[in-house]
């Protein structure tokens, strides 16, 4: 019985059809009404047959030249057919008969977009806006936000997307389209005060919660845009994208257990993604419980195995738990997809080092200096996998060679004291150690774990206790 108005429908188009392709060989037809035509052109156009299409509203505007919506048929066929200054003309001429039709406007600034005038396009908008009403009024503010959009006014598509609120507050489209809009132009103080007015009439719409959820969460305000989730995830418990954001908001605030609870609901929603794998595996990273943090990780891998962070975060669960040869295995994963990155060398020059392979460490230790020169962890790890590999010459000419490119960065006086000892210097290695005490005395301790046995030279004890009385006397 459903189908049988569908089928009556379908039946009365051909009949219609019929008619036209008689007229159109010139033989006898009944007479056709202007509605006929119009359904006629919609078939064509459905149908992507802009030809036809445009040649009926052709023949219907010689039956029926003062028919508004066929000239407005006849403008969106041109656009379509990129005849752009055509189409504002046959407007222009439906607008004398009809100035009333909201398509009227919305046709004529597709025109002068495509034109290039977007001032025109939106001129035109702007006074049309005082035309119309209701569903008409939003039509053509929707169309605003668009032009707005195109030309990169971005403020001005949010005043158009809050209009429409504030017209109708409710409005999915307007709804979905600000939160993005809040958090691209920066105004989330707006958004909440508009949103709380929404909420204050309509406290079951879960996108007004979302919404002021997200503007809270742009202030950094995470406890209120939780509470405000909450309420969005109360009123629709598959609401998958507030427990994403939810879980966002608990991970700034390092309440990673909580995090995780709203995390797997994301994933129970909907199909897997590796964005929330890594995510819950970072809490767990976080929480200190690795081989969790790894499990996650290693889903998210499955689902990306192109992404060397990944296989990099996988990596340093093994070596926080000291499987060096395991995080090897997965570090070369990383390092396949990107050789060059600083991070991934250090780390494999740690987990070599480690190993005791202290010709690889120092090798990954040297594309490390090679790539950031001026960073200060890579030189360090260098020059103490060159002093574990009892190399204190190497060690000597590379704490100098840091310091130069460093620009004299002090902490390089130790390791090149600590060179000078291990080589039998013990002269010149004391008088590096007191310029690094009085440059950078906080660096002191470095110094002694790098050879914890240097405090049975009493040479070396002498010089810390005058120069921790020394420090005394100038802050007494």
């Amino acid at each position: 019985m459903k189908e049988k108005p569908h089928r009556e429908d379908r039946e009365s188009l051909n009949e219609l059809l019929k008619q036209y392709r008689q007229l159109l060989q010139g033989r006898q037809h009944p007479y056709l009404e202007e509605d006929d035509f119009e359904r006629i052109i919609d078939y064509f156009d459905e149908k992507e047959q802009l030809v036809e299409a445009l040649e009926a509203s052709e023949i219907g505007l010689q039956q029926f030249p003062y028919s508004s919506q066929l000239m407005i048929k006849k403008a969106d066929l041109l656009l379509a057919t990129r005849k752009y200054k055509e189409a504002l003309e046959v407007l222009e001429m439906a607008s004398l008969y009809d100035a009333t039709d909201v398509n009227l406007y919305i046709l004529k600034t597709d025109a002068y977009l495509a034109l290039d005038q977007p001032t025109k396009a939106v001129a035109l908008l702007e006074e049309a806006l005082h035309l119309f009403s209701g569903e008409e009024r939003l039509d053509l503010l929707f169309e605003l936000a668009d032009v707005y959009d195109d030309y990169e006014e971005f403020d001005k598509v949010f005043d158009c997307l809050r209009l429409i609120l504030e017209q109708d507050p409710l409005n999915e489209e307007a709804l979905y389209k600000i939160c993005f809009w809040t958090d691209f132009t920066g105004r989330n103080e707006e958004s909440i005060v508009l949103h709380q007015r929404i909420i204050e009439d309509h406290p079951f719409s879960e996108l007004a919660w979302f919404n002021l959820a997200a503007a809270y969460q742009g202030l950094k305000l995470y406890e209120k845009s939780i509470d405000a989730y909450q309420y969005a995830v109360a009123i629709d418990e598959k609401f998958d994208y507030a427990y994403r954001n939810m879980g966002d908001a608990y991970l700034r605030l390092r309440k990673y257990k909580e995090a995780i609870d709203v995390l797997e609901k994301v994933l129970e929603l909907n199909r897997p993604e590796e964005v929330i794998y890594e995510a819950i595996g970072h809490c767990y990273h976080k929480m200190g419980n690795y081989a969790q943090a790894r499990f996650h990780y290693k889903k998210a891998v499955h689902l990306n195995a192109d992404d060397s962070k990944l296989h990099y975060k996988i990596a340093v669960t093994y070596m926080l738990d000291q499987q060096w040869s395991s995080a090897l295995k997965h570090l070369e994963n990383a390092m396949r997809i990107h050789r060059k990155i600083a991070e991934y060398n250090l780390a494999m020059g740690e987990c070599y080092l480690n190993l005791g392979n202290y010709k690889e460490a120092i090798q990954y230790f040297g594309v490390v200096v090679h790539q950031k020169p001026r960073n200060v962890a890579g030189w360090e790890s260098l020059l103490k996998c060159l002093l574990l590999a009892e190399l204190p010459e190497e060690m000597m000419a590379t704490s100098l060679q840091a310091s130069r490119a460093t620009d004299g960065k002090p902490v390089f006086l130790y390791y090149y004291s600590t060179a000078l000892f291990s080589l039998g210097k013990i002269k010149e290695a004391l008088i590096q150690l007191e310029t690094a005490m009085e440059k950078a005395p906080r660096h002191l301790k470095k110094f002694i774990d790098l050879n914890p046995s240097i405090l049975r030279n009493l040479q070396v004890v002498d010089l810390m206790a005058r120069h921790k009385k020394m420090l005394k006397k100038k802050r007494g």
